[in-house]
């Protein structure tokens, strides 16, 4: 029954009235249906080992071609670029999902960036951020020998709490802002920078992810070599260490199926990547512009992250989070000393939806 019928003066005013409320509930689930329906024509995404060999296999197309995304962009962010830059990308909508280490994620989100967790990592290894120092330098060969040299790495990140813990466990704690610890410390927020300074001898030791795409050449020269690792069973390996994948809330609750075609993509890589190492590795060389020696270490080296498996549980994810931040605080770490997140901001940080038992999860 239409509009101008249902206002039939010949109609009795009860049956008027039970069309009006039939036409009002039909008005305003056609609405949520075009809500739900609602596509993202497009997508920025971070141009990395695993998303060039997504986008070349055709993966990416197939996911997100069944949610009427058309076009994904993949932005290079750029070997200049400091260390947490995808997170100020994220927070203006330049890119829509970024990754991240789960330590500095979680600082990023008390210093105010609300997003949330889509994806975390299993635990972490002893061969993704060790200790390095100058191949040449006789003097330091282990962990022990930086008693009162220098440390230079970026502060927000596994560059600082993987060796903060590495060099606690020899009693030997690097600088904080309120005390003085057995090794200096200089705060470097550029790969290449930490990396010059210790074979300039500006710095005596750093730590970088060595599969990194601004440190595996550098790593590969020879012009290196490690000096130690974080405890394996130690907070950073098991907990701060994880990597993760997070975008704004307001991206996510407006696009969910956005969301797990990119995990899916990502689960599909994987898989595709580590069967078809050597083709994967061409891709790699190509589209991110190394050589072929390094784009292969970035997928076979043990302490790689782009193509690791996740942690499927929403609910260990969070309670990695509330280990390594109570840790850190005990060891001084000044951000989440003064902007602790509680334990419901943790759990809302975790966006269970995309872990096992989630609407939107990847695991089955």
């Amino acid at each position: 029954m239409t509009e101008p019928e249902l206002m039939n003066p010949r109609l009795p005013s009860r049956l008027r009235g039970l069309c009006a409320v039939a036409i009002a509930v039909l008005g305003l689930h056609g609405a949520m249906s075009a809500a739900a329906a609602e596509t993202l024509p497009s997508i920025n995404l971070q141009l990395s080992p695993w998303t060039v060999v997504a986008r070349s296999k055709g993966i990416f197309k197939e996911e997100f071609d069944k949610i009427g995304t058309k076009e994904v962009n993949l932005i290079a962010s750029g070997g200049a670029d400091l260390i947490g830059a995808e997170t100020a990308a994220v927070n203006k909508g330049a890119i829509a999902i970024a990754q991240r280490m789960i330590y500095p994620a979680t600082v990023h989100r008390a210093n105010g960036l609300d997003g949330v967790i889509i994806w975390a990592s299993e635990p972490s290894n002893r061969y993704r951020a060790p200790v390095i120092a100058r191949a040449s330098n006789e003097q330091i060969n282990k962990l022990a020998d930086l008693d009162g040299k220098k440390f230079g790495s970026s502060r927000i990140s596994c560059y600082w709490s993987a060796p903060t813990e590495a060099l606690q466990s020899v009693g030997l704690p690097l600088d904080s802002r309120g005390k003085q610890g057995r090794v200096r410390y200089e705060s470097i927020d550029n790969v290449s920078v930490a990396l010059s300074a210790v074979l300039s001898g500006a710095t005596d030791a750093t730590t970088v992810h060595l599969a990194a795409g601004n440190a595996a050449g550098a790593w590969l020269s020879g012009k290196f070599k490690v000096v130690g690792h974080p405890p394996d069973d130690g907070v950073y390996i098991n907990h701060a260490g994880r990597i993760t994948y997070f975008a704004r809330r307001e991206f996510v609750n407006k696009y969910p199926e956005v969301v797990k075609a990119f995990l899916a993509s990502r689960e599909r890589t994987m898989a595709w990547t580590l069967d078809n190492v050597d083709e994967a590795s061409k891709i790699v060389a190509k589209e991110t512009r190394v050589p072929l020696e390094v784009a292969k270490f970035q997928i076979t080296h043990l302490g790689q992250w782009e193509f690791t498996q996740g942690e499927p549980n929403a609910d260990r994810t969070r309670n990695a989070i509330k280990t390594f931040q109570s840790w850190y605080i005990a060891q001084g770490d000044d951000v989440l000393s003064e902007r602790k997140l509680t334990d419901a901001q943790i759990d809302a940080f975790v966006d269970a939806r995309f872990f096992v038992g989630g609407k939107y999860s990847i695991y089955r």
